[in-house]
Parts: structure tokens; sequence; C-alpha cells
């Protein structure tokens, strides 16, 4: 499948922004199950300063302000191939040991909810168990933006019962390493069939199953991952995997607006978030 991609972010400062230094994790690499045909990253309003890998093989643009600025846009766009592995991506690889992945995070820290969904699962092997989270986690939950932030953890949207792709993926990590089993998050694009408003970007976790690798799971649509999704960045929870982090300077708020295009062969979505 091949899938075009366009993804703009776009602050807009309460008054000029005298310094920010953003973190971009929007550049796609080739890999198992994807490649990258072309992509481009242009930044309005800030420069480059240096282009890096980080610790989990994220390929990461470091951009600063150009002077004070009233908005900063971002836009990613680009084509990339995708195969339906059904979700196996393989053995682990890159700077950071598979132990790191069993490491909670306050994201991730399993609670007395998430071991209540753990004590009935089924499964006799590592797979097994992580479909069954997976499925426990789609009945458990409901997609239902607006419920959450980007600090919501995993026990507070089991409480709440509802959430976004990135909190499903959250409980999903919490529970997967309460079972000793290496968990990632991993934030990417998702071509959403017949729906024309989803959340900006999606997110989904991947465990490390014995013999096959790392496999993905993504319970906010209880299915892994084929070759509708695109793979971006992973890392221990959001916090790693963010398309846009960073810090400013100098103004009080701002606005964020974000539109994501997945489209493919006729299909087409339009995303949005502000």
């Amino acid at each position: 499948m091949r899938l075009t991609i366009s993804h703009t972010t776009e602050y807009r400062y309460d008054e000029p922004a005298q310094f920010s230094l953003q973190r971009l994790r929007l550049t796609p690499l080739t890999g198992p199950g994807q490649t990258v045909l072309d992509w481009k990253l242009t930044v309005e309003g800030a420069h480059p300063e240096v282009e890096y890998e980080d610790q989990f093989a994220n390929r990461v643009t470091l951009v600063s302000l150009d002077g004070a600025q009233d908005t900063t846009r971002i836009v990613a766009t680009g084509e990339v191939e995708t195969r339906d592995l059904n979700g196996v991506i393989g053995q682990h690889s890159g700077f950071s040991p598979l132990w790191l992945f069993l490491r909670e995070t306050p994201r991730t820290k399993p609670g007395k909810l998430t071991k209540e969904l753990l004590r009935n699962l089924s499964g006799d092997n590592e797979l097994g168990k992580m479909h069954a989270l997976m499925g426990a986690i789609h009945q458990t939950v409901e997609y239902k933006p607006g419920t959450s932030d980007t600090e919501t953890t995993a026990e507070q949207a089991l409480e709440k019962k509802s959430g976004v792709c990135q909190d499903h993926a959250h409980i999903f990590i919490a529970g997967a390493r309460a079972l000793h089993i290496p968990a990632r998050y991993v934030s990417g694009y998702l071509m959403m069939e017949g729906k024309n408003e989803q959340a900006a970007t999606h997110a989904w976790a991947e465990a490390h199953i014995p013999g096959l690798g790392w496999v993905g799971f993504d319970p906010a649509n209880d299915v892994c991952p084929d070759a509708r999704y695109v793979r971006i960045a992973t890392g221990l929870c959001y916090r790693d995997a963010a398309p846009v982090s960073g810090m400013r300077v100098g103004t009080p708020g701002e606005t964020l607006t974000v539109k994501v295009t997945v489209a493919s062969q006729g299909q087409s979505q339009s995303q949005s978030q502000s």
C-alpha cells in the first residue's frame, strides 16, 4: 500500500515568542514493513540546529526560533510504501538494551486497576496474553477524545474508563511490563477507513515476544498493525516519542493546531485537532 501523508503543526503565540527550542520526531525511517519513498520536513519561523538519532533510534530534528515570532509552522509531507506483516517488526536493535523496556515511567506505572485487568487474562503464552490484554483494554476503555491529555497515566485512564489511543497504549505497556514482557510506545500514522475526523496522529504499543521479536498491538482498534500503519518513533512512553516537544521562553500562552491527511488509492481522510 502506498500512503501519501501530510502533517501540519502550527503554534500561534499570544505574544511574540522570544526563544524556543523544539525536538521534532516527524521523520519515518525505512524498516520492517515500510519503505520511505519521499519525505520532506519544513519549518517556518524557526531554523534547524542539528539532526541526530536518539537513544531509541528515532530521527530527531532540533529547531530554534528565528528571533521574535508570532507563529511557528511545521510541515511534514511524504510518501511511504507499506506491507502487512501482521504486526511483527522483528528482533530488537538500536542503542537501548532490551531490559530498558521493562522500566516503569510515570505514565506507565502499573497500579491496582492495571493488576485487576491482568488478573483474569487468558492466553497460554506471551503472545496469547498480549492479544488478550489488547482485547481487554479495548473492551474496558472507551475511545473518547477530550477526556485525557498528554500527562494522563495508565491508571487514570483505567479509572475514567475512557481516553485516546495514547492512553490505550500506556495501559498496554503498563500491563505487559507488569508481566515482565518488554514493551514500548509507538507514534505514527494510521489510514482510517471511512472516518473523516480522527486524532491528529496515532499511537500504539509493541511487546517483545520470544521467537518473534517486537510485535505491534493497537488496543484502541483491537488489531495488530497492518499496511495502514506508518511507524515514526518509539520510546518508553509518550514522552520519548512525541511528534513535537521542547521548551519556550517569553510568551504566556499559545494556540496549537494540528492537521493530518493520509491518502491511499483514492481513499483519503482529514484529521484535525486544536
